[in-house]
C-alpha cells in the first residue's frame, strides 16, 4: 500500500464509454466460424459427389466448417458400410484442406461427421490473398479537369 493513498478520479461516464468502445473493436476483430451442412445419400452419385465436395472445399476455404451428412431412408440403414466409405472418400478426397474434427458418428438414421479448414492450408491460403489484396489497392486518382479554353464553360 502507498504511503499517502493514491487514488485516481474520474468521470465514470466516460470511463463507461471507454470500455464499450473497446468490447466493440474487440467484437468487430474476432470472426464467427459456421457450421455448413452437405447432405449425402448412399446412392449419391457421381456428378452429385464432386458437386457436393466442391461445394464442402468453398466452405471450408471460407474458413467455416462442414458437417458432412449420409441420410438413410427405409431400408438402407441396413448397409451402413455404403455410407462409411461415402464419408471416408469425403476425407480421403479432402485431406489436403480439412481435418476430421469428429469421425463417423450414427444418430438415428443420421450418419455424419465434421471437418474443419486445415489451420496450416487456411494460414498459407491468407497469406496468398493478402499481397494480391494490396496490389489491387490503387491511390486514388485526382479528379479530371478540363482544359480552359478561354470561354465560359455551362454548368
Amino acid at each position: 500500500m502507498a504511503k499517502p493513498p493514491v487514488c485516481k478520479i474520474m468521470d465514470y461516464g466516460k470511463f463507461k464509454y471507454e470500455t464499450k468502445k473497446k468490447a466493440n473493436e474487440a467484437k468487430k476483430k474476432q470472426t464467427v466460424v459456421k457450421l455448413k451442412e452437405v447432405k449425402f445419400r448412399p446412392k449419391t452419385e457421381e456428378h452429385d459427389y464432386g458437386f457436393k465436395t466442391k461445394a464442402i472445399r468453398e466452405f471450408l476455404s471460407e474458413g467455416n466448417k462442414a458437417r458432412c451428412t449420409v441420410m438413410f431412408r427405409g431400408r438402407e440403414i441396413t448397409h451402413r458400410e455404403i455410407g462409411q466409405a461415402i464419408l471416408t472418400r469425403i476425407s480421403q478426397d479432402l485431406k489436403d484442406i480439412a481435418v476430421v474434427e469428429q469421425s463417423p458418428r450414427l444418430e438415428g438414421r443420421l450418419l455424419f461427421m465434421i471437418l474443419a479448414p486445415n489451420p496450416r492450408w487456411l494460414q498459407s491460403q491468407r497469406a496468398k490473398a493478402a499481397p494480391s489484396a494490396a496490389a489491387s489497392q490503387r491511390p486514388p486518382q485526382p479528379p479530371h479537369r478540363r482544359a480552359s479554353t478561354g470561354m465560359a464553360q455551362p454548368n
